[in-house]
């Protein structure tokens, strides 16, 4: 169900890892923060794979755009890992809970 749930919101709107997923490993499966951050990633590589070469038939990439954000985009994933690794998991917690927060008001605010 989980992985149907990160799909769908994934092929909906773009997102699931960080909003779908890493919540339900956190609150279903009673992951902590780091390991449902990183079975996230290995997930949505998969996950937004399939849904980027979807799109890539419906001719809605734009490639350029993709390769511009998506390769700085690793290193942030690097220096955002490595920052993950040295700071209390409370504080990983609080966070992303804010980050949610913050992102809801402004998808309502809009």
């Amino acid at each position: 169900m989980i992985g149907i749930a990160t799909g769908i919101f994934s092929g909906l709107f773009g997102v699931g890892g960080g909003i779908v997923l890493v919540p339900m490993l956190v609150l279903w499966i009673g992951f902590d923060e780091r390991k449902a951050a990183a079975t996230s990633l290995l997930a949505i590589l998969i996950a937004a794979g399939a849904g980027a070469a979807t799109q890539l038939l419906y001719g809605n990439v734009h490639l350029v755009a993709a390769l511009t954000v998506g390769i700085p985009a690793v290193g942030g994933v690097l220096i955002g890992t490595w920052l993950q690794q040295r700071i209390p998991v409370a504080l990983v917690q609080l966070m992303f809970s804010g980050l949610l927060v913050v992102v809801a008001v402004l998808v309502v605010i809009r």
